[in-house]
C-alpha cells in the first residue's frame, strides 16, 4: 500500500470509518477517497453529501454534510466553482437553481425520488385551478418544474414553522406531494385535510413501508427506548413514536438527550451516521435503504470526475427563476 493511501486510511479510521459500515475493503475505499479528493481540489469542486449517504462518502469526501435544508443553504453560500451533489436529483436541481453560474453534477443517473416522480407541474396547475387563491406549499422533494408552480418550498426541518406562519394570513392552503407528511402536519397544526389543507397522494418508497406494530415489539425488548420517526412515515406509525421530525431534528434530539436506546425510523444511512457521531449511545436498527441514494458510490463519484459532462444537471432559466422565488420564500419564512 502506498504511503498516501496509508495516510488516508489512518484519516478515515480516525473519523470512525470501519469495515462494517464501509462499502468494500477499507484499503480500496482509502485509495478511492484519496483520488477523489485530489481531483475535486484540482477542479475547484465541493462535495455535498446528504445524511442518507454511506459513511465512506460522508466521511471520505463530503465537504458539506446535512439534510435537504442545510445543504440548500450551504450551496447558496459556497464559493466553489463546481458542486458535486451526493444526494438525489431534485437536490442537485435546487443547488443549480441557487447557483445558476456554477456547474452542478449528481454522480448517478438513477438518483431519482419517488416523491419527486409522484407529481408533475401539470398536477399542481390543476390543483390551483380547483382551489383558486390558495398558496401552494411544496415539499423540497420535487422537481424544478413543480417548484416553479409553487409559492413556498419547505423541508421536513421547517415545514411546521412555515405552515404556521402561512396560516396566519391564509385560512387554507395546498400541500404537495407527500400525503403522509401532509396528514402528520395537519394533525400537529390542528387542521383538517380537505378543508384547511389540500393534499396530494404521493409517498416515499422508504418511509411508507414501516410497520407501526414493530415499535411496541422494540419497546418490550429494549426498556427505556425512545423511538424517533421521519415525518414522511404513515400517520399510524407516527402515533406510536416519541418524536417526529426531519433528519436534522432527529440528530439534535439524540444529541440533547440520553435515552437507554434510540430507534431511528428512517433511511439506514442516517442510523449509520448517528452511530459514528455518538458511539457511546445505543442505536437500534429499524431502517430501509433508499435505492436512489444508494445508487451513488465512490466509484460513481470518481467516474463523474473523469467525465463530468455525462451527469451535469441543468435547469431551464425561466423555470429556475420561478422556482427560486419559492425557494427564497422558504429561507425568508424559516429564518
Amino acid at each position: 500500500m502506498e504511503k498516501g493511501t496509508q495516510d488516508e486510511l489512518r484519516r478515515l479510521t480516525a473519523l470512525g470509518l470501519h469495515h462494517r459500515c464501509a462499502q468494500g475493503d477499507l484499503a480500496r475505499v482509502a485509495a478511492l477517497t484519496l483520488e477523489i479528493n485530489r481531483r475535486k481540489k484540482e477542479r475547484g469542486a465541493v462535495v455535498c453529501a446528504h445524511v442518507y449517504q454511506a459513511p465512506d462518502i460522508i466521511l471520505g469526501i463530503g465537504d458539506l454534510v446535512g439534510d435537504s435544508y442545510k445543504l440548500a443553504d450551504d450551496c447558496r453560500k459556497t464559493s466553489a466553482a463546481e458542486i458535486i451533489f451526493c444526494g438525489v436529483h431534485f437536490m442537485a436541481e435546487t443547488a443549480k437553481i441557487l447557483n445558476p453560474s456554477k456547474r452542478v453534477y449528481v454522480p448517478s443517473k438513477n438518483a431519482g425520488c419517488s416523491l419527486s416522480e409522484g407529481i408533475t407541474a401539470a398536477d399542481v396547475r390543476r390543483l390551483k385551478a380547483e382551489h383558486p387563491g390558495l398558496p401552494v406549499v411544496t415539499y423540497i422533494n420535487t422537481s424544478a418544474e413543480v417548484k416553479a408552480e409553487s409559492d413556498c418550498i419547505v423541508t421536513s426541518a421547517n415545514a411546521s414553522k412555515i405552515l404556521r406562519r402561512l396560516y396566519e394570513k391564509h385560512k387554507a392552503l395546498i400541500f404537495v406531494p407527500d400525503r403522509f407528511m401532509g396528514a402528520n402536519l395537519a394533525k400537529e397544526l390542528g387542521k383538517t385535510p380537505g378543508k384547511d389543507i389540500f393534499l396530494w397522494n404521493a409517498t416515499c418508497v422508504v418511509h411508507e413501508k414501516f410497520d407501526p406494530a414493530l415499535i411496541e415489539v422494540y419497546r418490550k425488548r429494549y426498556p427505556g427506548l425512545v423511538a424517533l420517526a421521519h415525518a414522511e412515515c404513515p400517520s399510524e406509525l407516527i402515533k406510536a413514536v416519541d418524536f417526529m421530525g426531519g433528519t436534522g431534528d432527529m440528530m439534535r434530539y439524540v444529541e440533547s438527550t440520553n435515552a437507554a436506546a434510540y430507534l431511528l425510523v428512517t433511511e439506514c444511512g442516517f442510523g449509520e451516521l448517528a452511530k459514528l457521531r455518538f458511539p457511546e449511545k445505543n442505536f437500534i436498527a429499524m431502517c430501509r435503504l433508499c435505492p436512489y441514494m444508494k445508487s451513488i458510490t465512490l466509484d460513481s463519484v470518481l467516474a463523474l470526475l473523469k467525465a463530468p459532462a455525462a451527469v451535469e444537471v441543468t435547469v431551464p432559466a425561466d423555470i429556475a427563476a420561478r422556482a427560486k422565488v419559492a425557494i427564497d420564500k422558504m429561507f425568508e419564512l424559516a429564518a
